[in-house]
């Protein structure tokens, strides 16, 4: 391989590759909630997708090895919720692995279909899961739109070079 003038050395395809890549490319920060045993569980994700407006389809990718996965691998429903830029620290503490993600400060209820739903979002929604495609070491969920709120107020948080951001004006 050769350098092309102002875009340096190009590397051979690896995880460190995708990773480096892809802490360049800005993500909107959600967390997907689901019921397992009467207990909730959550993760924060930046691979949300509007997938389809009819019907209404989302998506998004979790790990095998993550500790969700198991609730994720049975769950009918699953909570959608897009976050706040005020909402960093909740979208680190469902980043993090071993964290208490449900108890204080996080304030959520359970919602419909058993879902917790997170408080002071920008948006939720609660979707009925339609696929879980294997991906590598991940799968890709594909979950239809049952309801939702869009009314929450405020700025998107978004995830870029390893931190949690809001927009600049």
């Amino acid at each position: 391989m050769t350098a092309t003038p102002g875009l340096g050395t190009p590397r051979i395809a690896s995880p460190d590759l995708l990773r480096s890549v892809f802490r360049r490319h800005a993500a909107g920060v959600a967390v997907i909630t689901a019921q397992k045993g009467g207990s909730p569980v959550g993760f924060t994700a930046t691979s949300l997708t509007s997938v389809s407006a009819e019907p209404p389809l989302v998506s998004f990718g979790i790990g095998l090895g993550a500790s969700s996965w198991p609730a994720i691998s049975e769950a009918d429903h699953v909570g959608v919720h897009i976050l706040g830029e005020h909402q960093e620290a909740l979208a680190g503490t469902f980043a993090r692995s071993g964290a208490d993600r449900f108890g204080a400060p996080t304030r959520w209820r359970e919602g419909p279909e058993g879902v917790p739903v997170l408080n002071d979002v920008l948006a939720w929604l609660v979707c009925r899961v339609v696929a879980r495609v294997p991906a590598g070491d991940h799968r890709i969920v594909v979950a239809e739109v049952v309801l939702g709120d869009p009314s929450g107020a405020g700025r998107p948080l978004v995830y870029h070079q390893g931190r949690f951001n809001g927009l600049r004006d």
